[in-house]
């Protein structure tokens, strides 16, 4: 191979060889940027609440959000994988998942203990639609793999919706 085909390759964007077209390509790594945006956000923001956890369920809770931060940041590698498994490039830094997430920060001092775990259960029912959207993009797209990890990932956090919905009930303590 001659230096100029070298270097012609070397200056070669990023673009993993894929039975996707171009647009479904750019639409679909799109979306799952957003995700992981959305995930790296709400790990955090979970973590956060795990950190900052007081009250008579103290331990409960702590255990519980420690748990769902271990999934949710499991997530992650598989979602920029995937995106450049068909592709496309994925997040480069914490100002790029800042411009993509919807998952909302919450700097406050002190937040009750039910109210972390409704805001977080809300949170991870906003992810669920959002991906159920992806999951669509996908299937319209015929990009099965995706898919199918987008509906593990969706059982997953229905789950996480289900225990924090359980766990935020009134009721004796």
């Amino acid at each position: 191979m001659d230096r100029q085909t070298l270097e012609t390759r070397r200056l070669t964007p990023l673009r993993t060889p894929t039975g996707l077209g171009e647009a479904s390509v750019h639409e679909i790594s799109s979306a799952l940027n957003a995700l992981l945006a959305d995930v790296f956000a709400l790990y955090l923001k979970t973590k956060n609440f795990h950190w900052h956890l007081s009250g008579p369920r103290f331990r409960d809770h702590h255990l519980m959000l420690d748990e769902q931060g271990d999934q949710i940041l499991a997530m992650a590698d598989p979602i920029a994988e995937r995106v450049r498994k068909i592709g496309g490039v994925t997040l480069r830094s914490v100002g790029h998942i800042a411009r993509l997430q919807r998952v909302l920060d919450n700097d406050a001092d002190y937040v009750d203990p039910l109210d972390m775990l409704a805001e977080l259960r809300d949170d991870n029912a906003d992810l669920v639609k959002r991906m159920r959207v992806v999951h669509g993009l996908c299937d319209e797209a015929g990009d099965i793999a995706s898919a199918s990890v987008l509906e593990t990932w969706v059982d997953e956090t229905e789950r996480r919706v289900w225990f924090l919905f359980e766990a935020g009930r009134p009721g004796d303590a």
